[in-house]
């Protein structure tokens, strides 16, 4: 826009699945924190403010799904014949995952997401 005046074109108000990256480098619980404040407390409550909020180091995030890549990442189902999960200082696991469990197509076909925290783009990858 030539006068910098910028527009809104869409506002999503849900978590979005990337959530984790955001509460690893800030320390900031963003589950917890919409729960909080939907049942009343403020932001200043929380101290929430935007000069106490301090990015961290680096976080990347890894999805594991079930989806096929020869059926255009359609989910698939099966047996998990060997899994194993990824872990240590910094490694953050949500979901589940483990050899001989059954994968069914009444759920989203992510599995688990890993989250990975250091000081730099060089240590987190």
């Amino acid at each position: 826009e030539k006068n910098d005046a910028y527009y809104f074109i869409e506002v999503n108000p849900r978590i979005q699945v990337e959530h984790t990256v955001t509460e690893e480098v800030t320390g900031v619980d963003i589950v917890q924190t919409q729960l909080l404040i939907a049942g009343g407390a403020s932001f200043e409550e929380l101290g929430l403010k935007q000069e106490n909020i301090k990015c961290n180091g680096v976080a990347l995030q890894c999805r594991i799904t079930t989806e096929n890549p020869e059926r255009n990442f359609a989910p698939d189902t099966g047996v998990l014949s060997v899994y194993r999960h990824a872990g240590g200082p910094g490694m953050r696991v949500d979901g589940i995952g483990y050899s001989g469990m059954t994968v069914t197509p009444y759920y989203d076909s992510l599995l688990v997401k890993y989250t990975a925290r250091a000081a730099s783009w060089n240590l987190v990858v």
